[in-house]
């Protein structure tokens, strides 16, 4: 007897997709791989729909898929060569949509990346993240890059950078955090991790006080490493070579696995890398 004349929704069944909403995989997904495996779709659907809603309501369902925000994009219908970003035409040099990541070239000039690295030296401390436990920020062995934050148009260059992030990406320069500017030196790196404030921490409900959840990040980087230095994204074995003036953007609708933005910054091997970070939040960062 083969799977395709079984086709009751089975206890094992049940706890499989149960699991696979824990692990983040969405319903689609789940869907075509049921499909795959020879279940017809009406009663993949059926099954579907009532663990998802007998099972997993009122409570997990929350906490396993929360609802999808609104995130920052660009304009990329029809595949454009090039997007105007305020003042200056950029280059797309990759599309990906699940996870959502593009890069882009010439987000900014060699003059205007140095500018911002002259800037930033003097105020370089040891970076620190954001404790979700608590709130605070604080030195995570995970992070071993040197860092200082901008306020938002502290300098023109950065005004410049934030304009052109804001056009680029049709989100309001108001809804970003100020920029970030880190220094890895030969073996820092930024193990993976997600940019987003995880619900489940107690200290995650003041953090977002300050403009809501996190949505995108977009990376610029400011020189070019000799060698190593990359953006990882392990979910997809995706790896972005660090290049001066290029820009690597990515947007998380959710807190959740499920988007697959996990990411980390790999161990540089030889020479510096300097990166400026964006965070793009759902509201008015103040």
């Amino acid at each position: 007897m083969t799977l395709a004349d079984i086709q009751t929704i089975t206890p094992a069944l049940r706890q499989w997709i149960i699991e696979q909403a824990r692990a983040g995989h969405r319903p689609e997904a789940v869907l075509e791989a049921m499909k795959g495996s020879g279940w017809r779709e009406d009663v993949a659907l059926e099954a579907l729909e009532t663990v998802l809603s007998g099972v997993l309501q009122p409570n997990a369902q929350a906490s396993v898929l929360p609802p999808p925000s609104r995130v920052p994009e660009p304009a990329l219908d029809g595949s454009p060569a090039t997007l105007r970003a305020h003042d200056r035409e950029v280059r797309i040099v990759m599309s990906l949509r699940e996870p959502r990541v593009v890069v882009f070239s010439g987000l900014l000039s060699d003059a205007e990346c140095d500018e911002m690295v002259a800037l930033a030296g003097a105020r370089l401390q040891r970076s620190h993240t954001v404790d979700t436990s608590t709130g605070d920020s604080e030195i995570n062995d995970a992070r071993t890059s040197d860092g200082m934050f901008f306020t938002r148009a502290e300098h023109p260059v950065c005004a410049l950078l934030e304009a052109r992030i804001a056009a680029l990406l049709s989100w309001p320069v108001e809804n970003g955090e100020g920029l970030q500017v880190l220094r890895y030196r030969p073996g820092a790196e930024y193990k993976p991790h997600y940019d987003y404030f995880d619900p489940a921490q107690p200290g995650t409900p003041s953090i977002l006080e300050r403009g809501g959840q996190r949505v995108a990040t977009i990376l610029t980087y400011l020189n070019t490493p000799t060698r190593g230095g990359g953006t990882t994204f392990p979910d997809v074995n995706l790896e972005i070579a660090a290049q001066k003036g290029c820009a690597v953007f990515f947007s998380y609708d959710r807190p959740h696995p499920m988007t697959r933005s996990l990411h980390g910054g790999a161990p540089v091997h030889e020479g510096e890398k300097w990166v400026a970070t964006k965070w793009l939040r759902v509201d008015r960062f103040d």
